[in-house]
């Protein structure tokens, strides 16, 4: 192993001051939220091709046809450049376009998407209220220590009435 120059101090992983900001942040990583949130923007990511598919190849066409053939996705206004017949050819063209067929489509995607999440919660609160109405109402036991200085209340209890009827006077 090559020496360093003695101008060059040698660094030892003790030497290096770590922030604590980044101990902080290993947790917080680590928490179980954040692999949720993680889960959860997958299965989203996954879940958007699946809109962008049903919007794109089933709702675009059906709408485009109920009013009068217009394909969504090429209706645009060219603002500077050469006026073409699709969107795509306008842009190969570097046609600067206002995209409103693009923007219909994720306001069309955007509603679907409420719709759906709406159902899924709406029937997984059902399953929910169904499983709590399930359950009996029986309140939880009393924690040990309770019990035991409920025993304890009940003993002193017994002992005193004992003890005053002993010693009252007898007629």
């Amino acid at each position: 192993m090559a020496k360093l120059p003695d101008h060059v101090p040698e660094l030892h992983v003790k030497d290096l001051h770590v922030p604590g900001w980044l101990g902080e942040f290993r947790s917080f990583l680590m928490r179980g939220n954040v692999v949720d949130l993680a889960v959860g923007v997958i299965v989203g990511a996954a879940f958007t091709a699946i809109v962008n598919s049903l919007v794109k190849d089933v709702f675009t066409p059906v709408l485009g046809l109920l009013i009068g053939g217009i394909d969504f996705t090429n209706l645009f206004i060219t603002l500077r450049g050469p006026h073409m017949a699709t969107l795509a050819d306008a842009q190969k063209a570097g046609a600067v376009t206002i995209n409103i067929g693009l923007f219909l489509n994720a306001v069309i995607q955007f509603v679907i998407i409420g719709f759906v999440i709406f159902w899924v919660v709406k029937a997984i609160n059902r399953l929910t209220v169904k499983k709590e109405a399930e359950k009996p109402a029986t309140p939880p036991a009393p924690p040990r220590n309770e019990v035991l200085l409920q025993d304890i209340l009940d003993v002193l209890k017994t002992e005193a009435a004992q003890k005053a009827a002993t010693t009252a006077p007898k007629a």
